[in-house]
């Protein structure tokens, strides 16, 4: 399981280079399951919330770099 602290020390590149490692294993993980050979399904689970977890915190550092907010629900209410 990737942490959210250990994610935000790297710089952009390197949380670019580990969501792609982990779409990577995720994809493994699924061609496991379709040929019965995963014994684990929950590891698919969690693969997937560490690759959502690394894309969030790519997303808020882009942003800071950038200037921008990643508040989108304030722009679409007002």
């Amino acid at each position: 399981m990737t942490k959210a602290k250990d994610l935000r020390t790297k710089d952009a590149a390197g949380v670019e280079a580990e969501v792609k490692s982990l779409q990577k294993a995720h994809f493994g993980l699924r061609m496991q399951k379709a040929t019965q050979q995963l014994n684990n399904t929950a590891t698919l689970r969690s693969t997937r919330r560490d690759i959502a977890r690394a894309k969030t915190i790519l997303a808020q550092k882009r942003a800071a770099t950038e200037g921008g907010s990643t508040d989108t629900a304030k722009s679409h209410k007002e």
